[in-house]
């Protein structure tokens, strides 16, 4: 990976463009600094979440995952490199299964509200499709691998469940959606 920084204001970006891990430069609205930015925005909202309440072992799970992120962010900070692996994609396929174990079946829509923590991690969730919607785009313009997109694609439906998870350790149950509710 590149060089640890040891300077932070370097005012190499104030023409719009910014240092990747590779040496080379790109516009700071580029295609790849949206899929950082927005890999970057999840982790920080994980570490939010970190400040909730949760269970032990979910806590150590997200750090997992901030480290992850922070790897995923590394592999789009230098073209051509790999860091994201299927068995970081394995082991959030097997984490749904064990928080999705205990859960009932959902028959309705839930809206991303309970908790607090519940909600963070709806919003954890919205960012994170934000994140692999601009992967995937980046993807269509530039050879990147599938690992960083499968692994998006499972975390987010990992921070669905969570927040059903984070409901029910609350003490509360999933916010349903009301179709027929009267609106004001």
């Amino acid at each position: 990976m590149g060089n640890r920084l040891s300077k932070i204001a370097t005012r190499t970006g104030d023409k719009g463009t910014t240092g990747l891990g590779d040496g080379s430069r790109t516009d700071k609205d580029s295609l790849r600094v949206h899929a950082m930015g927005d890999v970057d925005e999840l982790n920080s909202q994980i570490g939010l979440m970190l400040c909730e309440e949760l269970p032990p072992a979910l806590r150590e799970e997200l750090i997992s995952i901030q480290h992850d992120l922070f790897d995923m962010g590394g592999e789009l900070c230098i073209p051509g490199y790999t860091m994201i692996t299927d068995a970081q994609v394995a082991r959030l396929d097997a984490l749904l299964e064990k928080y999705n174990a205990d859960l009932p079946p959902l028959k309705d829509f839930i809206l991303p509200a309970g908790s607090r923590a519940a909600s963070q991690s709806h919003v954890c969730r919205t960012i994170c499709r934000r994140a692999e919607r601009a992967i995937v785009s980046l993807g269509k313009s530039e050879t990147i691998n599938a690992a960083p997109r499968q692994y998006m694609n499972r975390l987010s439906d990992l921070l669905f469940v969570l927040s059903r998870v984070l409901n029910r350790f609350a003490g509360g149950s999933d916010v349903l959606w009301e179709k027929e509710r009267e609106r004001v």
